[in-house]
């Protein structure tokens, strides 16, 4: 384990840079004070934390949807201050509840991304109707949200997502309201669908198996305010699947992983916190 800021960048270009970052709601304790972190393209990160330090709030910092007091974002070449809270940022955001519309059908769903960013209706639909069967959604595009499965209506989210962002994608504990089995296909769904794309990726997890499973490195929060982040890197190799969570390298990132996270949380051992 290593303090982030001593990560060794392999070459990579960043996808995501954070400096100096500070936030705190009014009248509130300071959320961030001097975080700094990076994301290179192509990875899968995941933070881990207790809860109510701020992780969701962070997304929200990252999104452009509330500015920080201080300190600068950097999404690939474009940087944003501390007063540009409403800059448009060349990312995709999918929070934990889908968010789905009643009223549109899985294509128009979708395609609402790139609608909103001016494409045309024809041309957003062809888009989503090329993407649907790598998905597994072949075949569900004239459905109603009602219609589908939990797991389901997560896939169109993060179809929605995949359309209308970038290169980076902020993805806020997206299966923690489904049952056990569907998560689990949905964790392997989501290993797939990475390998297939590889776009840069930043999840939020109170799961430390999810949290192993998926990611190339796992950030850990051990103080609030939060004013650095301790990295563990995942060294097991891809592709995975859930079987993956019977090796001993998995066994050991979980054990060091529950180590980091024990100094901020009294958490039962186990797999989420």
């Amino acid at each position: 384990m290593a303090n982030l800021n001593q990560a060794v960048n392999e070459g990579r270009p960043l996808a995501l840079s954070v400096r100096g970052l500070e936030f705190s709601f009014a009248g509130q304790a300071p959320l961030f004070q001097g975080l700094d972190f990076n994301i290179k393209q192509g990875e899968f990160v995941s933070i881990l934390a207790a809860s109510g330090i701020g992780k969701t709030t962070l997304f929200r910092l990252l999104s452009g949807l509330i500015a920080p007091q201080a300190g600068t974002i950097a999404i690939g070449q474009a940087a944003y201050s501390a007063v540009e809270a409403s800059a448009k940022r060349q990312i995709g955001y999918m929070p934990q509840k889908d968010s789905l519309m009643p009223w549109r059908t899985v294509l128009d769903n979708a395609a609402l991304g790139l609608e909103l960013a001016g494409t045309p209706k024809r041309e957003a639909r062809r888009q989503v109707m090329e993407l649907l069967p790598s998905l597994g959604l072949e075949g569900t595009e004239r459905k109603y949200p009602h219609e589908l499965s939990g797991g389901m209506r997560q896939r169109v989210s993060f179809l929605r997502s995949l359309l209308g962002g970038g290169e980076l994608f902020l993805l806020d504990e997206p299966f923690s309201a489904l049952d056990a089995m569907t998560r689990v296909s949905m964790q392997e769904w989501l290993l797939q669908v990475w390998e297939q794309h590889r776009k840069t990726i930043l999840f939020i997890t109170h799961d430390v198996d999810e949290a192993i499973l998926l990611s190339d490195r796992v950030l850990v929060a051990a103080e609030s305010p939060i004013t650095k982040l301790s990295e563990l890197k995942i060294n097991l190799p891809r592709p995975r699947s859930y079987e993956t969570s019977l090796d001993q390298t998995f066994l050991e990132s979980k054990r060091q992983l529950l180590e980091l996270l024990g100094r901020t949380s009294r958490s039962p051992v186990g797999g989420s916190v």
